[in-house]
């Protein structure tokens, strides 16, 4: 009866815990696009991406790790096959050089991601309507796995390839001897 009573607790206080976990990791997570429209004033910049990955509206527009503003709009363009994204920019925030760097770039555990910029040396700066000119889109996990995988797959392969073929080079040269 006392054991029983020991799992019980036990699983409850392990339950408890998850849940605080949870709730925590869901605390760390980019706010998503439910703000009013127009309740940030700001500019707007166009950034093309090959791959956005899960980046979302809402996501955060960071400079060295500074929150200047939040990815306002997501589209696909047909022509350039590319992901179109829109930045809102705050106003106090009017000082960005126009070279610079538009990166996607993970946040968190859970992996959220958000906008990233590095700052270029031009004299002149982005304003309303501006085109970000480099990007680098976002690194996609899977990708990366299944090029691990691969890579270590063909080395096994070719690393055994190799080994029969000097085993059987051995072996005839053996014979002619």
């Amino acid at each position: 009866m006392r054991a029983n009573r020991t799992i019980e607790i036990g699983t409850g206080m392990f339950v408890a815990l998850g849940f605080a976990a949870l709730f925590f990791l869901t605390t760390q997570l980019p706010t998503t696009g439910l703000r009013l429209a127009g309740s940030k004033s700001g500019y707007h910049i166009t950034a093309e991406f090959d791959n956005i990955g899960d980046l979302k509206v809402g996501s955060p527009v960071t400079i060295a790790g500074v929150r200047v503003g939040d990815v306002n709009k997501i589209r696909f363009d047909p022509k350039t096959f590319k992901a179109v994204v829109v930045l809102r920019i705050d106003n106090q925030y009017n000082e960005i050089p126009d070279d610079s760097f538009a990166s996607i770039q993970t946040q968190g555990l859970l992996g959220g991601k958000y906008i990233g910029f590095s700052p270029g040396g031009s004299d002149t700066n982005f304003k309303e309507g501006s085109r970000v000119d480099q990007t680098q889109s976002a690194i996609v996990l899977e990708s990366l796995i299944n090029k691990l995988f691969a890579n270590f797959a063909d080395k096994a392969g070719s690393g055994s390839a190799a080994k029969d073929s000097s085993d059987t080079n051995s072996q005839s040269q053996g014979t002619k001897k």
